[in-house]
């Protein structure tokens, strides 16, 4: 059985591993679209919003209810490409942790 020093010391290590995990995916992008591409979002898997494209063709005053409805969209297929990559990353991190299910990092 290990002593409470090695569980501290495993425990720091994660810790450590998770926090530089965590700033690892602001650096992971992906790109949500909707509108047949005529709308792109770009964003971080942290969430964090790096760019929109809108195309051209859409840029009409008499469409700006759609043109708006279609960034919301793109927004949230962004969010939702984001939130998969960074729980892929987050779940390399934890894979071989003795944790009981449904237990979530970071803490």
């Amino acid at each position: 059985m290990k002593s409470i020093e090695d569980i501290m010391a495993m425990a720091q290590n994660v810790q450590a591993e998770l926090a530089k995990a965590q700033d690892g995916l602001d650096q992971i992008e992906v790109e949500g679209a909707s509108g047949g591409g005529l709308v792109k979002v770009k964003a971080s898997a942290k969430g964090r919003i790096i760019g929109i494209s809108i195309d051209d063709s859409l840029i009409v005053p008499a469409d700006k209810q759609m043109l708006e409805d279609l960034i919301v969209a793109a927004f949230n297929d962004a969010r939702a490409k984001a939130d998969t990559a960074s729980n892929t990353e987050m779940s390399k991190m934890t894979q071989g942790l003795p944790l009981p299910p449904g237990f979530k990092l970071p803490f």
